[in-house]
This record gives structure tokens, C-alpha cells and sequence, in this order.
């Protein structure tokens, strides 16, 4: 009978077989139709106790029993496999510009077999594999007008009319349509393989990418692009921002115009004398997409930040500009209504205070001054004193 020790040593030894769990596929690549020139990415989602190791192969549709290993960059780096492992292991093929001779399968392999890469052993025990088929077809021939390039406002926009022939296919012709940066143009759909864009009065607003697109019964959609260019132009930002110190900014600027702009925000410092700003500093963070562009500046400091701050749009057609003034008000700016008030009647007490300080002297005047003289009849006295001395005579 085993001891205690002898009974933990072998459920220790058994522990790496009772946890561990077999490969298995929880997404596998799926079976495509292509036209030369497309690409496509096939996606190989697996699990497993260790993780399972991935890896893709290849065979020609005619060979279907001869596969070959795929790597990252083979066919003249048009191929790319990238791979991650974690709690799953997910692997993506994807490859470019495609021929016809990338139709074929294509297999994903998965093992966590510890012998999984002996060459004694069949590789068809120790990995599991999924497979999926990609047919490449020759892509319907579509002749279609150049590019056209937007003149700045002269008063008299010129209308514009874009333009797509389908010449050849190899599947039925259904429909035609329009789409313009990726979304469908409403009311362009048609069934004729000659199809025209018009622009009336075309503006900086309406340039962009224009795609004609052709379906078919039994082909993938075939489309071409025509690009309409234009210069960039600033709209929907903010003439200026009040903040207060100590809060975080926010500026920004939308465009029009295609190719879509390099953004570039400046700060004035001087007489015609600007600086770029870039997020090196940690307190100005830049954001661009596109047509747009955000600038955050955190925890604003009032002797340095306020000013006016510039956005620059540039494309290969020209380029353009938009400012916006920043105000950083003081902590005490929400007390400035009270100040004001308060000076206001202190001013009012002093001027009250040096009025009365400069009247009191003559009121005091007029109080003080002297009685004047009782009136009496001299005569009578003298009369009177005159008759008393007679008497005692």
C-alpha cells in the first residue's frame, strides 16, 4: 500500500495529463471567391491545454495532396501570416494583389502534441486541420475617366461628368451603381454596362473617392475608382474658447477636400512667429482622423497658455488654415462682479466721508456766532440818573 508521500507524488505526476486538453478549432478559415488584384484574409481561431501551436499550408487546387508551408513575406511579400498566442491561439493569413495563381487550399494546422514536430511521426496524428478553398477569377475589364481636380472658388463651377464602361466579363452582367468614399450614392443604380456621374456645380464638399460598381449572377462585384481632388477646406471650428486655469482646453478643426489633410497645430509667439506643437510636452495631446483633428492642452496655465493657436490642413493640392484665440481667466475672475461692487461703494464712502469733513467748519461758524447787543434807550438812563442826583441835593 502506498504512504501518504507515495500517493501525493503520483497525483503530481498525474496532474499535467488530467488538466491538459486536446486542440480544437473554435473559428476556421472559409472558402472565398476572388478576382485578380483583390485580396483576401482567412482567420484560424483554437484552443487548447498548452496552447496549441498554428501553422498554414498550401496546395494547387489540381495537387490537392501536396501542400506546402506557407511563411510571412513568401510570394514576393504578398503573403502575411500574423499569429498570437494567449488564453487562444489566433492566427490571420492574408494576401494582396491577387493572381490567378493563388487560387487553391488553404490549411490551418493546430497541435499541442509534445511529438507534434518529430519527423517520425504522422503528421496526420499529432495535427488537427481545417481548409478552406479560394477561387481567383480574371477581373471584368472596366475603362473609366481620369481624375479630376477641383479649382479654388472662381464664381463659375464648370459641372463634372465621371464615367465607367464595362467591356469585358466573364459572368452575366445584373447592375450598376455609384458610391463615394464607401457609402452608395442613392438613386445610381442601373442595369446598363455604360454608366455617368454627374456633378452639377461640383464644390470642395464633393470631392473624394467615387466608385462605379458592377455586380454579376455568378462573379464577384467588380468596381473601379475615380478620384475627384480638391484643396482642403476649414470649417466648424471655434473662433475662440474661455477657460480658466487649472482646466483642461479642448480645440479643433474639421476640413473638406480629398486626399484627406496632414494636420498641423502652431501656437503664436511673437509678431509673425509661430511654434509646432506635438505631444512631447505631456500636456498638449494631438488626435487626427481624417478630415479631423483635436488638440487637448491639461491643466491650463494662464502666463503661458493663452494666445492664438493655429490648425493647418495640406494636401498634395494645396493647403489652408484657421485660428483660434484661447482666454485663461484668473481663479478670482468668479469674485471680479463683488470687487467691483465693493470698490464701488468704498469710493462713495470716502467722497461722502470728504464732503462732511469739508462742510462741518462753516456750520460750526454759523452756531457760534455772537448775539448782537440788546438795544436800550440811553436817554432814559441818563434822564433817570440825572433825577436821582437832584433828589439827594
Amino acid at each position: 500500500m502506498l504512504s501518504y508521500t507515495g500517493m501525493l507524488a503520483l497525483l503530481l505526476a498525474m496532474l499535467p495529463y488530467v488538466s491538459s486538453q486536446n486542440a480544437g478549432f473554435v473559428k476556421s478559415p472559409m472558402s472565398e471567391i476572388k478576382l485578380t488584384g483583390d485580396a483576401f484574409e482567412l482567420y484560424c481561431d483554437v484552443v487548447g491545454n498548452p496552447v496549441p501551436e498554428i501553422q498554414w499550408w498550401y496546395a494547387d487546387i489540381n495537387r490537392a495532396d501536396s501542400f506546402k508551408q506557407l511563411w510571412d513575406g513568401a510570394r514576393k511579400r504578398r503573403v502575411s501570416i500574423n499569429t498570437a498566442y494567449g488564453a487562444n491561439g489566433v492566427s490571420v493569413l492574408a494576401i494582396s494583389r491577387l493572381t490567378l495563381e493563388d487560387a487553391g487550399i488553404y490549411e490551418c494546422r493546430a497541435s499541442n502534441d509534445p511529438r507534434r514536430n518529430d519527423l517520425r511521426q504522422n503528421p496526420a496524428i499529432t495535427w488537427i486541420r481545417t481548409q478552406a478553398t479560394i477561387s481567383v477569377l480574371q477581373k471584368p475589364r472596366i475603362n473609366a475617366s481620369d481624375q479630376e481636380i477641383l479649382q479654388p472658388k472662381s464664381g463659375q463651377e464648370l459641372p463634372i461628368t465621371l464615367q465607367c464602361n464595362l467591356t469585358n466579363s466573364h459572368s452575366t452582367h445584373r447592375e450598376t451603381f455609384w458610391m463615394k468614399n464607401g457609402q452608395e450614392i442613392s438613386k445610381t443604380r442601373t442595369e446598363h454596362k455604360h454608366t455617368e456621374f454627374k456633378l452639377s456645380k461640383p464644390r470642395t464638399d464633393d470631392s473624394g473617392e467615387y466608385m462605379c460598381v458592377y455586380t454579376f449572377k455568378s462573379a464577384p462585384n467588380a468596381n473601379t475608382s475615380i478620384e475627384v481632388k480638391a484643396a482642403p477646406e476649414i470649417f466648424g471650428h471655434k473662433r475662440s474658447e474661455n477657460k480658466k486655469e487649472g482646466e483642461n482646453a479642448t480645440l479643433y478643426c474639421k476640413s473638406v477636400g480629398y486626399p484627406h489633410p496632414m494636420w498641423l497645430w502652431r501656437k503664436k509667439v511673437g509678431r509673425g512667429s509661430y511654434i509646432d506643437i506635438d505631444n512631447s510636452t505631456g500636456r498638449f495631446f494631438i488626435i487626427n482622423k481624417d478630415s479631423f483633428t483635436e488638440l487637448s492642452i491639461i491643466s491650463l496655465d494662464i502666463s503661458t497658455d493663452p494666445g492664438e493657436y493655429v490648425c493647418n490642413a495640406s494636401n498634395i493640392i494645396g493647403s489652408k488654415e484657421s485660428m483660434t484665440i484661447l482666454r485663461v481667466r484668473s481663479h478670482l475672475a468668479p469674485l471680479w462682479p463683488f470687487l467691483g461692487v465693493l470698490a464701488e461703494i468704498i469710493i462713495l464712502v470716502v467722497i461722502i466721508v470728504v464732503y462732511e469733513k469739508r462742510k462741518r467748519p462753516d456750520e460750526v461758524l454759523d452756531d457760534d456766532e455772537p448775539v448782537a447787543p440788546i438795544k436800550t434807550n440811553s436817554t432814559n438812563n441818563h434822564k433817570d440818573k440825572n433825577v436821582r442826583q437832584r433828589n439827594a441835593n
